[in-house]
């Protein structure tokens, strides 16, 4: 994605009839708490490194200095707890931070981005878990990022099995849950269900991964099906 519509997300949003376009080079991992998205992002990164390209592997909330600043803010528990509103418009803000600072000059030069966590989330979390309107997060999107991943990967995972499997890594590494990760399992059920709603709404675009099986399972499935995508990618381009 070069010329004209990089530069208008880099200008601050497209047309409102524009269709978001989706960036090839783009891959996005989705999924609740515990579902091994780091796991899986060290394995498509080791994929595409074979292939000779350049990889740039982030994150969300974060991936630029400022944007980690409002990761801290965001995921911090503090004494005042955010409202959904200013939770989602923070998201937003760092997102923005994001495209423009990482993402969009990594995709401009040629390289893959890998983004552990996307706007997906922002529907799933703020959307599903926090109730507000779908539409809302749709007109941010449009306005403030412009574009959407070639792929995105959830890797569903039962709730009851996630949350087992953080408490399991915060004993190991001695973590504390951050802000969101400690919400009541009911609206983890609710991010599920809104996750599995986005595959279902784009199913050529989001590819639902088994989480539950090993992690090395987990990991070859999703390598198989970006190698899958890439060998699509360049049939379409040479046709």
């Amino acid at each position: 994605m070069t010329g004209p519509v990089a530069a208008d997300i880099a200008a601050g949003g497209l047309a409102a009839d524009a269709p978001l376009p989706r960036h090839p080079r783009f891959v996005s991992l989705e999924g609740g708490e515990g579902a091994g998205k780091t796991t899986v992002l060290n394995a498509l990164r080791e994929a595409l490194l074979h292939t000779g390209a350049e990889v740039v592997s982030t994150r969300e909330p974060g991936g630029t200095p400022l944007a980690e600043q409002i990761r801290e803010l965001l995921l911090h528990p503090g004494d005042e707890k955010p409202s959904a509103e200013t939770e989602l418009l923070l998201m937003f803000a760092a997102r923005a931070q994001h495209v423009r600072g990482t993402i969009l000059p990594a995709l401009e030069r040629g390289a893959w981005v890998i983004s552990d966590r996307f706007t997906d989330s922002s529907y799933a979390y703020q959307g599903g878990g926090r109730g507000l309107d779908p539409a809302f997060i749709a007109e941010l999107e449009r306005r403030v990022v412009g574009l959407r991943p070639g792929l995105t990967l959830l890797l569903d995972l039962g709730v009851a099995q996630g949350r087992e499997r953080t408490r399991g890594r915060d004993l190991v590494f001695g973590q504390t849950p951050d802000r969101i990760e400690r919400e009541r399992d009911d609206f983890f059920e609710q991010v599920r269900r809104a996750f599995l709603a986005r595959a279902r709404a784009e199913p050529e675009r989001v590819r639902v991964v088994d989480a539950s099986q090993p992690a090395q399972a987990v990991a070859d499935d999703a390598v198989a099906i970006l190698r899958l995508f890439m060998a699509r990618s360049a049939a379409e381009q040479a046709s």
